[in-house]
């Protein structure tokens, strides 16, 4: 439940025209939320928060296990064993980019979603009103406008923490993320 609080403060202050409607210091920002919209405007973007954040978390653990078992079933198949740990890390990386696409693509409406509602500030009816009204104001392409650039984004963070947590794990002596290929 902590999340919300955090992103409707992080959305607002992104969403400040040059930081004249919000503070851009944090307390400042969180205050003025609490007084002008109450606790309930901290989590009016909870349901669309989660409709992104749940398949995402879901989306880049079975998709990247799936990218990684793909490489070494179909591509380097002689066994993951018998390549070295650079070659590894490019599959990790390779992997976790292809997981960020798929990431992207089934969190982007719901991220589109919860952006449009909190840049509408305070305003009156439940939050599946208001989300019916953006729904009407951008039609289904709307919740589609900025998605290259989220893949992009997605695709290159996802196989960067990917990345880094392998090179963690390699550095402290154990083996890259993934099974390797099920053939060997």
């Amino acid at each position: 439940m902590l999340l919300c609080p955090w992103e409707a403060v992080k959305l607002k202050m992104q969403l400040s025209r040059a930081g004249h409607e919000y503070p851009s210091q944090l307390g400042a920002a969180w205050a003025k939320i609490k007084a002008e919209e109450g606790t309930a405007g901290m989590y009016k973007g909870i349901i669309p928060l989660w409709s992104r954040q749940v398949p995402y978390t879901i989306v880049k653990f079975v998709a990247f296990e799936w990218f990684v078992a793909f490489f070494y079933d179909n591509i380097f198949t002689k066994g993951k064993e018998n390549y070295n740990k650079p070659t590894q890390l490019g599959i990790t990386f390779a992997s976790g980019y292809l997981a960020g696409i798929f990431c992207a693509v089934v969190s982007h409406p719901a991220d589109t979603m919860v952006s449009k509602l909190y840049s509408q500030g305070k305003s009156e009816g439940s939050t599946g009103s208001k989300i019916s009204k953006i729904y009407s104001e951008i039609g289904f392409k709307g919740l589609w406008a900025g998605l290259f650039t989220r893949i992009i984004m997605i695709g290159t963070l996802t196989g960067l923490q990917w990345w880094i947590y392998d090179s963690f794990k390699t550095a402290v002596g154990l083996a890259t993320t993934g099974g390797g290929s099920k053939k060997h």
